[in-house]
């Protein structure tokens, strides 16, 4: 069992950055594939950006080059980092635990807004 708990989100004005941090507890992260995730109001959950337990990191093209997701396995915590925000950045910011092995088991933490206005 893994329990997640975001932090970091907040009103921001456009271009400004952020850090969204996402703690866990319960089991070791270096065993886990782990990714954030975003949903804004009246649209589906998108994948934002995601770090392998091993491999490379991959990020949405809307996200891409201004993006970068981070992992200390030490401290058992996962970081978002966003520049260039964008009113469009605009949503619940979630964070995703899941077993790189079999039963593939997820987790899900319970989500942070970030908003973008000016």
């Amino acid at each position: 069992q893994v329990q997640l708990v975001e932090s970091g989100g907040g009103l921001v004005q456009p271009g400004e950055s952020l850090r969204l941090s996402c703690a866990a507890s319960g089991s070791l992260l270096s065993i886990y594939d782990m990714a954030w995730y975003r949903q804004a109001p009246g649209k589906q959950r998108d994948l934002v950006a995601i770090s392998p337990s091993a491999g490379s990191t991959s990020y949405a093209d809307s996200v891409k080059g201004r993006s970068f997701i981070s992992r200390d396995n030490a401290k058992n915590t996962v970081f978002l980092r966003m520049d260039s925000l964008k009113p469009e950045d605009t949503a619940v910011y979630y964070c995703q635990a899941q077993k790189a092995t079999w039963p593939y088991t997820d987790y899900w933490g319970q989500g942070t807004q970030v908003t973008v206005s000016s």
